[in-house]
């Protein structure tokens, strides 16, 4: 009886040290995992340490600049909806139609990538000099993590994509 005692109470340890430790660590990975990725307003205003005029300005600025994204964002849905819905009927599916609707998608992704160059212009346009220099920086820091998320990992223990000095490395040979 003593035996089982024991192992009751070791179990019920392990039990709590597990809980504890998985509580701590989601805790800090959903924290840490994107700074300023669940509210961007917040983040930017206090990385460029924006006047109440600043603020108001950009949160017109950004309200405009999500409505458009909503917009362009359903039509590409629609897009994609329409593109898709009819594959599994091959009478329907031809190469022009395919080629059209891909075509437009493509224009959506372009007016999604032209408006964010946009809005970040005009935000750009609302800050001093030293913001805009901090923004360059936040700017490019984004883009530069950004890079790496589409990136397959390196293949045999290569050198990732920056080489020495920052270039590329030649391609491999293959013989």
């Amino acid at each position: 009886m003593k035996k089982n005692t024991i192992l009751y109470i070791l179990l019920a340890f392990l039990i709590l040290v597990n809980g504890f430790f998985l509580f701590n660590f989601l805790n800090n990975s959903s924290t840490n995992q994107n700074k300023g990725a669940k509210d961007p307003i917040r983040f930017i205003k206090k990385e460029l340490n924006f006047s109440d005029s600043q603020s108001k300005d950009f949160e017109i600025l950004n309200n405009k600049h999500h409505a458009k994204m909503m917009q362009i964002n359903d039509d590409l849905r629609g897009l994609k909806d329409a593109l898709f819905n009819n594959m599994s009927n091959a009478s329907v599916v031809n190469e022009i139609t395919v080629d059209s609707i891909t075509s437009l998608i493509g224009n959506k992704q372009k007016a999604i990538e032209t408006e964010i160059f946009y809005h970040f212009k005009s935000l750009q346009d609302l800050c001093d000099d030293k913001q805009k220099e901090k923004l360059k920086k936040i700017l490019k820091d984004a883009l530069r993590r950004g890079e790496g998320e589409n990136r397959p990992p390196p293949r045999n223990g290569q050198r990732g994509p920056e080489g020495k000095d920052g270039h590329r490395p030649p391609p491999p040979k293959d013989f």
